[in-house]
């Protein structure tokens, strides 16, 4: 097995950077599938069909690929939590947009990489952000504030209930990224911890549509079954599958940093697909984000490294 402790400290090599792009942009286009669906398929029955398509998919790739799905390896009630975790983070989305409006919604759902920032300093060894990856991070925000500056109006109490349902999912959000980085999850590959975390949202989000009162299925379309399709098969089993193979092997909070493209992605994929207005903030938006990008991911100075060398050489003297 690839000892993936080597890597932890480093900074993000243009693979796994050109990855992250990718993923951000698939997200962010999921966000017009689900528009594009709901009008024939509720949101919540959306991530159920999502769910329980992903888990046939990486079942019969962990099987092609003979590896083991019942392996007893520590790793069951981790798996279990990481499940449920994914699962409440989407009921909380969907149950909080009711209540507050979508671009309000993407600033507090996106300050999920804060939680992963500081929880990973607490739980995981080595993961010790800087001060000017803590000022990246502020800077990437600020770039979201200003592409959905126009939803912060004075709120309404419904509106702070959906905005505290929000915070909810970001935090859950965050914190399942550093459960899976911090626990025996970050052991197994990659395959068996989306396996978890895709079957148990699969069984837990088809009872919250029921729940939430969904009608099911309204009406099906060509459109609507690809919108379905690929939220199925490219973002939760091809995309979800490439960001816990980065888990495993990269820094999450450095991880973490890129997800700020994904609403801005968002906001691109609507405006050229759907005709939505694209704000004239959106352009000092993506400098912020990408500002804030490099800020926590530049490499660490080399006067600094020499002294970090230095240091424990001389603490090995003692």
């Amino acid at each position: 097995m690839e000892d993936n402790m080597t890597r932890e400290n480093r900074t993000l090599d243009l693979t796994a950077m050109a990855m992250l792009v990718v993923l951000c942009a698939s997200w962010g286009l999921q966000q017009v599938a689900i528009k594009v669906a709901i009008g024939g398929v509720p949101p919540l029955l959306q991530s159920s069909i999502r769910s329980v398509g992903a888990t046939i998919f990486i079942w019969l790739w962990m099987t092609v690929r003979r590896e083991p799905l019942l392996e007893r390896d520590g790793t069951l009630r981790w798996g279990i939590a990481a499940g449920l975790l994914f699962a409440a983070e989407f009921i909380l989305i969907y149950w909080g947009l009711e209540y507050t409006n979508a671009s309000r919604a993407v600033i507090f759902l996106y300050t999920s990489p804060f939680v992963v920032a500081l929880g990973a300093q607490l739980f995981i060894p080595g993961e010790n952000l800087r001060i000017i990856q803590i000022i990246g991070l502020c800077c990437a925000f600020a770039g979201i504030v200003v592409a959905f500056r126009e939803s912060l109006s004075y709120p309404t109490h419904r509106m702070l209930v959906g905005d505290g349902m929000l915070v909810g999912a970001a935090v859950i959000w965050g914190a399942t990224t550093v459960m899976i980085k911090a626990s025996p999850l970050s052991r197994i590959k990659p395959s068996k911890t989306l396996l978890y975390q895709i079957a148990v949202s699969a069984v837990v989000l088809p009872v919250g549509s029921l729940v939430k009162g969904e009608l099911g299925i309204v009406f099906m379309t060509p459109l609507i079954a690809g919108c379905i399709l690929y939220q199925t098969v490219w973002v939760a089993f091809i995309t979800y599958l490439a960001w816990f193979w980065l888990i495993r092997h990269y820094p999450p909070s450095r991880l973490a940093s890129f997800t700020f493209l994904t609403p801005l992605f968002g906001v691109l994929a609507g405006g050229v697909l759907l005709d939505e207005p694209i704000t004239d903030g959106l352009l000092l938006a993506l400098i912020l984000v990408g500002a804030g990008i490099y800020l926590v991911n530049r490499p660490k100075p080399a006067k600094f490294k020499q002294k970090v060398f230095e240091d424990s050489r001389n603490q090995g003297f003692k």
